[in-house]
Parts: C-alpha cells; structure tokens; sequence
C-alpha cells in the first residue's frame, strides 16, 4: 500500500483551539507507526511540515519504507514558513529527513508561484495525491489517503480536508488518525 498523507501542524502558540497539541506528538507518533504497520505501507507520500508529515515520515524512515517528500517551494523557505515557525525542535528531523530523500532522488520541489504561497499549498495537497497514484501504479499498490488531524475542517481553506476531498473525489480510500 502506498499512503498519501496530509495533516495538521503543530498548534502555534495561543492557538485558540486545540488542533495538534505539541503534548500529544509522541502519541501522534505511535498512533501512525501502528498504522503503517498494520495496513503493510510500502511508502509514504507527503510534505515535510513540522507534526503529522515529519512524524509519520520519521516513522516510515525507521519501518524501511519509502519515502517521498514533496515541497510546495524551495527547502529554505518550506523550512521557515511550515516547520520552524512553531513549537517544538523540528528543524533537524526536517534537515535529515530531506537530506535522506534528495539521496535517493524522493524530494520533489513544485515549481509555483513565489509569490502566493497559498497556492503553493492547494498545488501541494494535488502533488501528493498524484505522486502516491504514480508510484502505486509502478509498484502495483493501492493508494490510500491519510488523514491526521483532529477531524474538524477549520474553514473552507482547510488544506487537510481538502486533501480528503479530493482524495475521495478521486476513489482514493480516506483513514484518519486523531491528533487529539
């Protein structure tokens, strides 16, 4: 199986409601090794933003899976608007994590607008869906979508549950784990 994974960031501080608690990363953490475990994941697709993308990679990493990581933009930039900006130590998991993936030629950078990183994002939550139905068809896996937040949609510029929608608008089976 390959998994498509989405999810939620790390809550900034002062978040006004919960959403990825820092206190609860660890048992983010099991909760997704269990499940790569249990469904035979063979790779993970995603970003690499600090919470659900670089604990589950982290994850697939010590499992043996592949893992491809896509970047709506450039690392430097990726690594001070989506990993560094919020609590937690996530820079060197970051670092290592796209180190190892640009080793095996697993890193794909969209090449987007510079100037809206918005749409850098919703590019990105298509990119990974495409990847992981790309790689499902040369491996000859099924694709199946994860979700990993706290399963209420923000608004209707929630990228996590677009990721969800989308997948379901393209028969990708969605599995959710709480981040709460």
């Amino acid at each position: 199986m390959i998994v498509a994974l989405a999810g939620r960031r790390i809550d900034a501080p002062g978040a006004s409601s919960p959403r990825f608690p820092l206190a609860n990363a660890e048992t983010v953490r099991r909760r997704l090794r269990s499940l790569l475990e249990s469904r035979g994941a063979a790779a993970l697709v995603s970003s690499a933003a600090c919470g659900a993308d670089l604990l589950a990679q982290s994850e697939a990493g010590k499992l043996g899976l592949r893992r491809r990581v896509i970047l709506p933009f450039d690392r430097e930039r990726f690594l001070k608007s989506s990993v560094i900006d919020r609590p937690g130590d996530w820079a060197p998991l970051y670092n290592q994590l796209l180190d190892s993936v640009m080793g095996t030629g697993d890193l794909v950078v969209l090449a987007g607008p510079a100037e809206d990183a918005q749409e850098g994002y919703v590019a990105l939550i298509r990119a990974i869906l495409d990847e992981a139905e790309t790689l499902g068809r040369g491996l000859h896996e099924p694709v199946t979508a994860l979700l990993v937040w706290d399963g209420s949609s923000l608004d209707d510029q929630d990228l996590t549950a677009a990721f969800g929608e989308e997948a379901k608008r393209r028969g990708i089976p969605v599995v959710e784990v709480s981040t709460l």
